[in-house]
């Protein structure tokens, strides 16, 4: 893809899943990755498996100042950052009248103030330099909604509107914003919300037959949209958002 190699690029959460995804098809493209995730024995597997040079950064990404020196270290190892890809996140399901206040404060704070933390501190370099591109990933439970995630929904409907209202302010100077928002998924994420057993079995296959193509997604149905928005290619696409769930969810 034209523009991508020789890049730098952040991917939160890229210690595993969709992230680890991510993070190689970017590599492959031959951009530089940091990998900034909680997990950084995870994150440092990640990076011993990517084409390219990377770095791996212990973050939890509802740690402001955290945020802050993990986008320094990027910049003072790798180089100025020139894509942001939002993909750190976390859910747990239950039925909303069966959750605590507890439970929707840590939902938020890691699905849409952990976003808006590495926003509001690489946005501001790429303005000073006049570009750079910015992924967040959604879900379509953001779109459609999805029984047990009410809260989870609720984040991801808010980073899909934020992104819209932050691409129209920041478009004209050059930073580009779209978000990603992947269906079901074959991911650890998944697997957590599913459950283990019979049940969590039957839930992972009760979404395959909704879904047109009869399958749960991979990271690899989700790495290359993330790459494509990354790149040149992607240029004169602002604040759209792109569902990729074989079908699941269709939008006009």
């Amino acid at each position: 893809m034209r523009g991508l190699a020789g890049r730098v690029a952040i991917v939160t959460g890229a210690g595993s899943g969709l992230g680890r995804g991510m993070a190689r098809r970017l590599a492959d493209e031959g951009v530089a990755v940091a990998v900034l995730d909680r997990n950084l024995a995870g994150g440092e597997e990640t990076v011993a498996s990517l084409a390219c040079p990377g770095l791996a950064v212990e973050l939890d990404i509802t740690d402001y100042a955290g945020c802050e020196r993990a986008v320094d270290a990027v910049e003072a190892t790798l180089g100025p950052v020139d894509a942001l890809v939002n993909n750190a996140g976390w859910d747990a399901a239950a039925p909303f009248v069966d959750t605590e206040p507890a439970l929707w404060r840590k939902l938020v704070e890691i699905n849409l103030l952990g976003p808006l933390n590495l926003h509001h501190i690489v946005v501001p370099r790429m303005l000073r330099r006049g570009g750079g591109k910015i992924v967040n990933i959604g879900s379509d439970a953001g779109r459609v909604g999805s029984t047990g995630e009410s809260v989870y929904a609720a984040c991801k409907g808010g980073i899909i509107a934020f992104g819209k209202a932050l691409a129209r302010e920041v478009a004209p100077k050059g930073v580009i914003v779209n978000t990603v928002c992947p269906g079901p998924s074959d991911t650890p994420l998944f697997a957590t919300f599913a459950g283990e057993g019979e049940a969590g079995e039957k839930l992972r296959a009760g979404l395959a037959r909704a879904i047109p193509l009869k399958r749960l997604g991979t990271p690899e149905d989700i790495a290359g949209l993330v790459a494509f928005l990354c790149s040149d290619e992607a240029d004169f696409i602002v604040g759209q958002t792109i569902s990729v769930s074989g079908g699941l969810t269709m939008h006009g």
